[in-house]
């Protein structure tokens, strides 16, 4: 990967801040600029802005749909032992995003011998 220079970064930078600006009512998400493959930048990416949240599936939805991220587009990572997340690609103001919803799963049936 190409280091570049910073300007590369600016418009991922002004999305960032705008995101902060129109959704301050929001969960407070760790944001990330990174490089972000898969959104028509070749093989160095795309700078874009990474959106991380460890508070449950509402937080989520609730960025997912203030963002305008197609639901269909939301992909489950399950993992039966150990962490399981959502994640959303696409685009806001015209930069690459990834929303990543990080939650605890329980499940709703009864154990063996429960009853």
């Amino acid at each position: 990967m190409s280091a570049g220079t910073a300007s590369g970064q600016v418009d991922a930078a002004g999305a960032l801040m705008a995101m902060v600006t129109a959704f301050r009512s929001l969960p407070a998400p760790a944001f990330r600029l990174e490089r972000l493959w898969g959104c028509g930048g070749g093989a160095e990416g795309v700078w874009g802005v990474t959106l991380a949240l460890h508070g449950g599936l509402g937080q989520f939805e609730q960025w997912r749909a203030a963002l305008g991220l197609d639901p269909a587009d939301v992909t489950a990572h399950l993992d039966a032992d150990g962490p399981h997340w959502l994640e959303a690609t696409g685009t806001w103001s015209g930069v690459p995003v990834q929303l990543i919803g990080h939650f605890h799963f329980t499940d709703p049936r009864p154990g063996p011998g429960a009853g």
